[in-house]
Parts: structure tokens; sequence; C-alpha cells
């Protein structure tokens, strides 16, 4: 895995290319000055790791205003990058893009991890691997930050056998059974089901975790009556997933499910709007 700094480094180039010919032609290379991020509307804070990470690529100085989880409203000022203009506008499109990105994320992933608290606050809203390609790390931070869980990193992280698994296997116990023993102890077992029939068949194979797929409340609440009544709900967690939104995820956080995924929170956050407000020292 590529570590930040060379992630940082790969987006720089991306935006340099061969440099930056307008800044070099209109501003003398000694020109101090400090350029202040800020933002437009309220939100949370996230990308301060990221800040700091481009701002020592290009050796600039970094001061922060606003924390990550730290909330923010319009008009305030998130952090002010001190050295070369040049070096400033260098890094502009690159900063807010990311930091950007990153507040929208974890300011969505907070509004809806409020929302289940209400109703209930034992249950976790959790990200999905629905991120952009090169993108994952910094999503998932955000999710964290807002206060969401970040679910699997990739795919070595659990075993999740999905339906496409179940479909070469045919069967889903069979398919947990399988995992269960071919899987070493300290990993856990996943299995997507889309009716009570299977839940209740993964659930007596020693699965970890069911995740519900795609199942409409009442049928959630009806899977977890059934693993109380045969004595299997303690054994398993539950996760709800598939069509869940902001708008309907307060009727998943009422089923007894214990973890809600989300793909939402990162394929489909908005970025909060942010400028830089750049100023040359005399």
């Amino acid at each position: 895995m590529m570590s930040l700094r060379g992630q940082l480094l790969r987006f720089l180039e991306e935006d340099l290319g061969w440099g930056d010919i307008t800044s070099d032609l209109l501003i003398p290379e000694d020109v101090i000055g400090k350029g202040t991020v800020v933002t437009k509307e309220s939100g949370m804070m996230c990308g301060c790791d990221e800040a700091k990470g481009l701002a020592e690529l290009v050796g600039l100085d970094v001061k922060f205003i606003k924390k990550d989880g730290e909330s923010f409203e319009k008009g305030e000022a998130l952090l002010e990058l001190m050295g070369s203009i040049r070096k400033v506008l260098s890094i502009e499109r690159v900063l807010l893009n990311l930091i950007a990105h990153m507040c929208g994320v974890a300011t969505h992933t907070r509004r809806v991890v409020e929302k289940v608290r209400q109703v209930n606050p034992r249950v976790r809203v959790a990200a999905t691997r629905k991120t952009l390609p090169g993108l994952r790390f910094f999503e998932k931070k955000a999710v964290k930050v807002g206060g969401g869980d970040t679910h699997r990193y990739d795919l070595s992280s659990m075993v999740l056998i999905k339906d496409n698994h179940i479909a070469v296997i045919g069967d889903v116990r069979l398919a947990v059974e399988m995992a269960k023993k071919l899987a070493s102890f300290a990993v856990k077992v996943e299995v997507e089901v889309s009716s009570v029939r299977d839940a209740l068949e993964a659930a007596r194979a020693g699965a970890d975790i069911i995740m519900l797929d795609n199942m409409e409340p009442p049928e959630i609440k009806e899977v977890v009556r059934m693993l109380e009544a045969t004595g299997l709900r303690e054994r398993v967690l539950l996760e709800a997933s598939g069509g869940i939104t902001e708008e309907n995820v307060v009727d998943y956080a009422t089923t007894g499910v214990d973890i809600i995924s989300i793909g939402e929170i990162t394929h489909s956050a908005r970025s909060i709007d942010i400028s830089l407000e750049v100023k040359p020292i005399v």
C-alpha cells in the first residue's frame, strides 16, 4: 500500500505537470505570503494530516485553526499556509479538492450518525467499499472522523461471502461452513443473505456477522424475531445494507440490527465549498 506521502506526491504530480507556468511568469520567486483556507458553508473539519503532508512536500509551514472532527460555520478559516506564494499556489487545487471532499464525507457521515443515535445509540453506521479508486483511505478516514465505522478496508480484511460466491458454491450454509473451516480463527466470517430462511441457515452454520441485503425494515424485524425465537440472536451481529439513505436510515435503526452500512456517505457525499485566499507579506 502506498504511503500517505507517496499518494499526496502522486496527486501533486498529476496537477503540476511540468510546473505552474502562470505563477512562474507572474510572481517573483522571492515573494512570501500567507494562504488562508476559508469555508463558504458549515460542516466538519477533516484532512489535517493531508494538508500538513502537502505543505511539507513543498516546504510550507501550516497552522490549523480547526482540527479534525471540529465543526465550523460559514466564513470561518480552517487553516493557514505560510511561505512562498508560488508554492502556496502550486498546491492550492489539490489541497482544496482533497479537504473539501474529506470534509464533505465527514459532515455527511456525522448527520447520518446523529440521526441513528437519536433512536438507537447502540447501532453503528458503517461505510462500504463503494469508494473512488485511489481515495479509499481518505474517504474511510473521513467516515471515522464523522463518527462512523470504516468497515473492511479491502478484500483481505475479512471473509465476506456475497451473492456471487453463493451462486458458485450453491448453498449459504455450505459456504459459511467452508469459510469457518478454512479461514484462520482470527478472521471473522460475514455472509450476505436476502431472506429470513438464509439468515437462519447462516446463523446455524456459525456466521459471525449476517448482512441483510436489500431487505425492507419489516423483513429485517422478522429476521430478528426468528433468531431470538431460535436462540441464535446473541451469536451473531446483524448488518443492514442496500438501499439505505440519509432519508430512511432511521427506519432501519429501529429494526434491531447492530450495524447499518451505507454507501451514500462515501460515493454521494457532497464536497464542502471552501476557497483559498492569498495575501503577500510586504
